[in-house]
């Protein structure tokens, strides 16, 4: 059974990082895919980063050079450091696995796995 549980999320200032992290336990996949989303307030959520059991890391525009995916397979968590953070940046923060080949392994996926989130605020 997949669960996924979130933390780290906090209240940072304008250009600030952060770091957000997913403790995962994984269903018996041959291969997955592993990503963060967001949910802005007010706005439908919305894909940011996602690493396959390959390795391979994408990102949306938004996030690319300032986001980064991190995949711990020792310690069995997801990690999504986050740099230079904007008010935009504001959101919910969602943590998603689903067993897929890597060439369908994109942020825009779709996932039946959900954790419950964790919050992050950008004040400016």
């Amino acid at each position: 059974q997949v669960r996924l549980e979130e933390s780290g999320g906090d209240s940072v200032q304008t250009g600030g990082s952060l770091r957000v992290s997913c403790d995962v336990t994984l269903a018996n996949w041959w291969t997955y895919c592993l990503a963060w989303f967001r949910r802005p307030p007010g706005k439908e959520r919305e894909g940011v980063a996602s690493v396959g059991s390959d390795g391979r890391a994408r990102y949306v525009d938004s996030a690319n050079g300032r986001f980064t995916i991190t995949w711990d397979r020792t310690e069995n968590t997801l990690y999504l450091q986050m740099t230079n953070l904007q008010p935009e940046d504001t959101g919910t923060y969602y943590c998603a696995a689903e067993g897929k080949v890597a060439s369908d392994c994109r942020p825009e996926g779709w996932f039946g796995n959900w954790g419950q989130g964790t919050q992050v605020t950008v004040s400016s």
